[in-house]
Order: structure tokens, then C-alpha cells, then sequence
């Protein structure tokens, strides 16, 4: 579904990620494991648009996306959900989920998304006039991801799902992503809470300094003395 060759880049002329390639298979649920600064927020960034490689391609379902904005890139049915979520605090929780849907000229198909993510998390169908900034940051995180969830996207590219949570919410967020992914979505997730995310993913990469050391099945990462010793606390 997703095919990232070669990929590098910078900023202000220093380079940050160096020929990372990675693919997505339809279906699969992928991690991207790494301690904090080792280039996966500026990866799924440049997966989404947000932030431009340097060299290197990107293709989506065949298609090659590598110069085209974010906002495209949504409407071919790519969906994010940002590191520290980055609502709208200010907009009631229905709001945001129509300017999750700003870029939708068919109406009919933006209502349908949203009452999907309203059927998928009903504590937001119960909070539909609640100002998002009042709300817990579990609750926030579930808003971000339904917002993503209001364009019906294929892929979902979810960053730190976990930054910021309380260990019950934490629970929850991973929960929801393994159902959203049993539910036929196909999800890539970047995580430094690498003991969570191996537990729902099939299969993931380790990435240190910008570069791709390790990748396999999420047992053999598990398995892993580097992966053990550094992320997991073993």
C-alpha cells in the first residue's frame, strides 16, 4: 500500500533521516519504534506531506505521491493523527470533526464520516457540544484519532499515540488502534512506547539517528538484545 525508497531529509542543510526505505502491505498494522529524537515523528511527517524529502520516493497504492501537498495525499485516503494531537481547543468536539472533513466538497460523504466516527467512539457522540481544550487527554487523543478516522481513510499514519497519557488511556488508545485494524484499516504507527505497540503490531522497524538497524516481525524485535535492553527495560 505505502512504499518509501531511499528516503533523506534535512533540515537547514542537516540530514536527519538517511535512505530509509519502508513498506506497508494492506492490512498490516506496522510500528516504527525509536527513542525520542531518532527521526520517526520527521518520517511519518514526510509520509503525510507535512515535511519534504530530499531524495527519495514515495508511492501510495501505485501511485507515485512524492511531490504532492498533505492535503491531497488525505484526499487519496491517507489519514493522520499528529504527535500531542493538536486539536482545536478552542472548537466544540463536532467542529473538529467537520474541519477533519474541511477538504470533503461532498457533504453527504463528510456527514457519513462522521457518524462513523461517532458509531466508532460514542463517548464523543456524547460530548458533541464540549469545547475539546475541556476535555482529558485520553479523551483528546480518541478526538484526534476520530477526527483522522471522519475522511474514511485506507491508511492511517498515527504519531506517539501514547505522549503524554495517563497508563489507563495509554490502554485504551492501543485498544482502539487494534480494533480499527481488525476492522480492515491499515495502520502505521510511530511509538516510543515500544512495549505497547510491539504487543498489536505484526511487524516493525527499529530506527536510531535517522537510520533504519533493525526490522522484522514484532516477536523478533521483542526478541531482540538491542531491542530488549534499550526499549523494553529487559
Amino acid at each position: 500500500m505505502l512504499e518509501l525508497h531511499d528516503a533523506e531529509i534535512a533540515y537547514h542543510k542537516m540530514e536527519v533521516i538517511h535512505q530509509v526505505s519502508l513498506g506497508i502491505e494492506e492490512g498490516e498494522l506496522v510500528s516504527v519504534i525509536g527513542a525520542n529524537g531518532a527521526g520517526k515523528t520527521t518520517l511519518i511527517k514526510a509520509m503525510m506531506g507535512i515535511v519534504r524529502l530530499k531524495k527519495g520516493t514515495l508511492v501510495f497504492k501505485g501511485e507515485d505521491i512524492t511531490r504532492l501537498p498533505a492535503w491531497r495525499r488525505a484526499g487519496l485516503g491517507i489519514g493522520y493523527v499528529p504527535e500531542g494531537r493538536r486539536i482545536f481547543g478552542e472548537l466544540s468536539v463536532d467542529e473538529n470533526l467537520r474541519m477533519g472533513c474541511y477538504s470533503v466538497k461532498d457533504r453527504a460523504k463528510a456527514r457519513r464520516g462522521i457518524d462513523r466516527a461517532y458509531e466508532t467512539f460514542p463517548r464523543l457522540a456524547e460530548r458533541k457540544r464540549q469545547l475539546a481544550k475541556t476535555m482529558s487527554g485520553g479523551e483528546q487523543q480518541l478526538l484526534a484519532i476520530a477526527r483522522a478516522l471522519a475522511l474514511e481513510p485506507s491508511l492511517l499514519l498515527v504519531d506517539e499515540a501514547s505522549m503524554g497519557l495517563m497508563p489507563i488511556a495509554v490502554n485504551q488508545v492501543f485498544s482502539i488502534l487494534e480494533s480499527l485494524h481488525q476492522q480492515g484499516i491499515t495502520i502505521l504507527v510511530v511509538e516510543q512506547n515500544a512495549n505497547k505497540v510491539l504487543k498489536i503490531a505484526g511487524r516493525g522497524y527499529l530506527i536510531e539517528t535517522g537510520r533504519i538497524l533493525i526490522q522484522g516481525s514484532s516477536a523478533e524485535l521483542r526478541d531482540n538484545d538491542l531491542v530488549r535492553k534499550a526499549y523494553l527495560g529487559e
